[in-house]
């Protein structure tokens, strides 16, 4: 058994230079491996932090972009509340002056409606006063012709008589006329 044992002294020694070899290299494996994940984690944190400052930096602006906007939309809205107030006025004072026009419409319909009645009347008086007083003159017309006819119808004869005398000295017959 001693000489076994020697034997296996020099395999024993490779095997255990070869373990302390393979355990130094998984040492060194493992050490790399740590240093490497290790930088990857550092790496890994910075980005997170460069992430984290982009994503403040975005905050930041949107913060003021919304401030801003939101400024905005007051003065917009105190601009339009403005303008309405003043469109409101004006919308009063249209209406007011349209019912003004409306009233002062109405009355002068009224008053020329009342207006035209009135010459209506008038003009229906005067025709009846016209007529009778073409009535009238018509009347007293015909009863002096009917008194001056007889006197005219003794002038027409003795004209009428005097012009066939007249026609009978030229040799001319009155009836061949």
């Amino acid at each position: 058994m001693g000489a076994i044992k020697q034997s296996a002294q020099p395999v024993l020694r490779a095997a255990l230079a070869l373990f302390t070899a393979l355990r130094r290299d998984e040492a060194r494996q493992a050490k790399a491996s740590a240093e490497e994940l290790k930088q990857r984690l550092q790496g890994l944190e910075a980005e997170l932090e460069g992430a984290r400052s982009e994503r403040k930096a975005i905050y930041a602006e949107m913060s003021c972009q919304c401030r801003a906007l939101q400024e905005e939309m007051e003065t917009r809205s105190r601009q339009l509340e403005q303008e309405v107030r003043g469109l409101q006025v004006q919308l009063e004072t249209c209406q007011r002056e349209a019912e003004a026009a409306q009233r002062e419409a109405k009355q002068a319909l009224s008053e020329r409606d009342q207006t035209l009645a009135q010459l209506r009347t008038h003009v229906a008086d005067m025709e009846a006063k016209y007529e009778e007083i073409l009535h009238g003159s018509l009347d007293q017309l015909l009863a002096k012709l009917r008194a001056i006819k007889p006197q005219w119808d003794g002038a027409v004869l003795r004209l009428h008589a005097r012009h066939k005398e007249q026609l009978c000295q030229f040799g001319l017959n009155p009836l061949d006329l």
